[in-house]
């Protein structure tokens, strides 16, 4: 190569580093602000996550030294003083304790105030939705209004449903209440051969039919 071709190749390579320069002046700033959103981003969740750990860690441990009260009615009032955020399950976790709590002092109607807010929220999750709806039926009992009963027992029992076979078993109880008692027999046979009836809800239907009468034609 001759020192004019050396010379030019220099050149050539003086122009193509300013050029570069230049570019990086005008546009580098583009890419030095990708990394920091990446970073700043990364950081950003990892924030989130740790503060929605602790956030549940608090609640968790707020529920459990609430539930060390000594009786039902103090525990249910540390349970509706403790702080549930934003999070519709968590506070309809809260909810179903608080009555729970309140059942077991003896207050329905406390009771039944914690409960008919999840039950009626279309953003709590779907199983505490009918949590609280079953809760409510088996607390309100005679008390209830029969069509509001019967309908609400209706939706439970639906395929699909989680607490379907509880559902039928209430529904049985009614048509036993209502002087129905073949129709509460087939009722609760049918919750006896239900694959999703748990041993203890079988044991327990087993006696009603056998009570009946009935417990010799199961399965």
């Amino acid at each position: 190569m001759s020192e004019t071709d050396s010379f030019i190749d220099e050149v050539t390579e003086e122009v193509r580093r300013d050029r570069l320069f230049a570019l990086f002046r005008k546009y580098g700033w583009i890419g030095i602000l990708a990394i920091l959103i990446l970073v700043g981003g990364a950081s950003w969740r990892e924030w989130q996550k740790a503060r929605a750990e602790a956030a549940a860690q608090s609640f968790g441990d707020a529920l459990v030294a609430s539930l060390r009260q000594n009786d039902a009615a103090g525990r249910a009032d540390a349970l509706a003083a403790v702080d549930a955020g934003t999070d519709a399950a968590r506070a309809a976790m809260k909810a179903l304790l608080v009555a729970s709590e309140a059942e077991a002092a003896g207050d329905k109607a406390r009771a039944l105030d914690a409960l008919k807010p999840v039950a009626a929220d279309a953003a709590v999750p779907d199983t505490y939705r009918q949590l609280a709806k079953l809760k409510s039926v088996l607390i309100a009992g005679a008390e209830m209004d029969a069509a509001a009963r019967d309908a609400a027992l209706a939706e439970l029992a639906q395929p699909g449903a989680p607490f379907r076979t509880l559902a039928m078993e209430q529904q049985a109880l009614v048509l036993l209440d209502a002087g129905k008692q073949d129709e509460a027999v087939a009722l609760l046979k049918s919750v006896v051969e239900d694959a999703e009836a748990t041993g203890a809800q079988v044991g327990r239907v087993g006696q009603i039919l056998t009570a009946l009468g009935a417990g010799d034609q199961q399965g």
